[in-house]
């Protein structure tokens, strides 16, 4: 699967780790800031989703400290399904229930192994289709 990751300043080391666990099973794209350079996570979040939006079959990963705001700020974006996971649970249910193809992590909120844990369930889990297919239509049938 093609993963395209994403990171402030905030979320360069776990970016970093997730990289190294990732790139010998995924094929990877990545788009950080220089070590020691401040960004803004609204940046990154853009320049991940619009490169998800020109690949279906990728997912995305966006990382800063918290996980919020990279979240809110890919959410804008119609077929941006971006969901902020803490656990592994969260993530299993936003693939099977929600199709989320953006998952969310805050460096500052999981440990580097949950994480990774976080973001293997992510990446095996498929969307389960059926009643949740038309609640997505009506998610992104709305007008706002």
């Amino acid at each position: 699967m093609h993963v395209i990751l994403g990171c402030d300043h905030a979320g360069l080391n776990l970016c970093a780790f997730l990289e190294q666990r990732l790139k010998s099973s995924h094929s990877l794209e990545i788009y950080q800031p220089k070590a020691g350079e401040r960004v803004d996570y609204p940046d990154y979040a853009h320049l991940v989703v619009q490169v998800l939006l020109d690949k279906k079959d990728a997912r995305g990963i966006l990382v800063c400290g918290s996980g919020i705001g990279m979240s809110i700020a890919a959410n804008r974006f119609k077929g941006i399904r971006a969901a902020l996971c803490s656990d592994a649970y969260m993530a299993k249910m936003a693939r099977l229930h929600n199709d989320a193809n953006v998952l969310c992590l805050g460096q500052n909120v999981v440990g580097f192994g949950v994480a990774l844990d976080i973001v293997e369930v992510f990446l095996k889990t498929e969307f389960e289709g059926g009643r949740h297919s038309t609640r997505l239509e009506k998610i992104e049938g709305l007008k706002c």
